[in-house]
């Protein structure tokens, strides 16, 4: 699993079909998930890992908080394209990518297991055309991986 994890102010998705907002949040953290072919039960680490990166400044303006510390709320996004592979030609093979059935296990999984550090968490529609905004705070960027 492989996780792009975004400082935010503030973020939201989009379905630009319907223009239905399907989920947004203020101070927290924006997840684009990404799930490879091969992965396993990774869910419960890696949602326990970002729950408590100390990426948020404290009362000194050093990055010491976690988002449980600070209360913040988390949008979880699937994005099977953190497994593209962009080293041959043009176009890239996402053949690393997990299928469909397989990852949305292991999306939900890792949405259940943020939802249990008593992290509100909103996400996107999986498998469907999405428009992402967000405010990144800092900016603030990092990956994660299992």
């Amino acid at each position: 699993m492989r996780a792009c994890v975004q400082r935010v102010c503030r973020a939201s998705v989009t379905l630009p079909t319907t223009g239905k907002v399907t989920g947004q949040i203020g101070t927290g953290l924006l997840v684009l998930l990404g799930i490879k072919v091969g992965d396993d039960d990774a869910a419960a680490f890696l949602a326990s890992k970002i729950a408590h990166l100390r990426i948020f400044e404290d009362d000194d303006g050093k990055m010491n908080r976690s988002l449980l510390d600070v209360g913040g709320q988390m949008l979880v996004v699937s994005q099977f394209t953190l497994y593209a592979d962009c080293r041959k030609g043009r176009r890239p093979s996402f053949v690393n990518a997990a299928k469909p059935d397989d990852a949305k296990h292991l999306y939900q999984k890792f949405v259940n297991e943020v939802e249990k550090l008593g992290v509100p968490v909103v996400t996107g529609a999986f498998q469907q055309e999405m428009h992402v905004e967000l405010v990144n705070d800092g900016p603030v960027t990092v990956i994660v991986e299992t």
